[in-house]
């Protein structure tokens, strides 16, 4: 049985209200959201001893969302991670999106669906839904959008289901921004123990940007056996097997507390980032990201397959964490 409240939680610089919802369980998991970015504020789940521990970075006031670079928690796009040179051709036209990160566009733009207030749609039993409607031309990118993701809480597992849908073609990939730190920032992430389900990656120049597809096996991409993460990432990897059907893709583990996290996604690929970026509030190494996504820059580049969205189309996809102990 999960138990959700809400209350305001702040205002907008335009007067609109923050709201921030928290889910509960008889399991001893509880997950707070907030409709500014569809973000995950906190996430909390018992350690080996079953003391809680908030295993995700988040603000304590909703102000520290409003100008976050690091998007923390946040449902990012329309489309996530990096288009080069900030423009693509798409039957034959070239879109011009905003470039916020040099030459290159990040993560929807400078006001991408982080940055944005959502609606909250609906409140179950279980889980709540925010939608956002993305005008033609918003950052760039072509046709209406309508996008919708809901959490849910089952047990120990935090699940994610984003849906679209956009009146003529566009390119979108929504994912979520959350960074993990399975110690409840007792210590920095180079620590945890990770395996991946991954085979292939995609190496990056100084724009970050991807140069090829190579092999983890003997690299220091190699997660196959579980091992500490030992230093900085930020690459896409692809989800071995991929299918379009829910797999398993990502462990993490943290010794000093006993906390494990297994993720499942239906996306092609995800990005490993340990926060070599992070300032402020927080540092380098205080979180680790799995975003599920499609390769970087796919567009332009053979590292295929492109997040393109069909008019009249509906897309669905899902991302699961499931929290553990060990």
């Amino acid at each position: 049985m999960v138990q959700i409240e809400q209350h305001v939680w702040g205002m907008t610089p335009e007067g609109e209200a923050i709201i921030r919802y928290t889910l509960r369980n008889d399991s001893g998991a509880e997950v707070q959201l907030t409709n500014y970015g569809a973000a995950i504020v906190s996430v909390k789940m018992p350690d080996r001893e079953g003391r809680m521990a908030d295993v995700v970075l988040g603000y304590k006031h909703p102000e520290g969302y409003f100008f976050d670079g690091a998007a923390s928690g946040k449902s990012v796009g329309r489309c996530a991670n990096r288009i080069g040179g900030a423009a693509f051709t798409l039957g034959g036209k070239r879109y011009a999106l905003t470039a916020n990160d040099g030459a290159n566009h990040l993560h929807g733009g400078r006001a991408g669906f982080h940055a944005k207030l959502w609606t909250t749609a609906a409140l179950s039993d279980s889980a709540v839904a925010f939608t956002l409607r993305s005008p033609d031309g918003d950052e760039g990118y072509p046709a209406n959008l309508d996008a919708r993701v809901t959490y849910s809480l089952d047990g120990r597992t935090l699940r994610i289901a984003y849906e679209v849908r956009a009146d003529s073609d566009t390119l979108c990939c929504l994912t979520n921004h959350s960074y993990f730190n399975l110690s409840g920032g007792r210590e920095k992430i180079y620590r945890h123990r990770l395996r991946l389900s991954s085979s292939a990656y995609l190496p990056v120049g100084d724009d970050c940007l991807p140069l090829s597809r190579d092999r983890t096996a003997g690299t220091r991409f190699d997660f196959a056996e579980s091992r500490p993460i030992g230093g900085d990432y930020d690459n896409s990897f692809d989800v071995d097997g991929f299918d379009g059907r829910l797999r398993a893709f990502a462990e993490l583990r943290c010794d000093a507390t006993g906390i494990s996290l297994a993720a499942r996604t239906d996306r092609p690929a995800f990005q490993l980032y340990t926060g070599a970026f992070l300032s402020g509030a927080y540092a380098p190494g205080d979180g680790v990201c799995l975003e599920t996504q499609y390769p970087p820059n796919a567009v332009n580049t053979p590292f295929g397959p492109v997040p393109l969205l069909r008019g009249g189309e509906t897309a669905r996809s899902v991302t699961e964490y499931a929290f553990g102990t060990f």
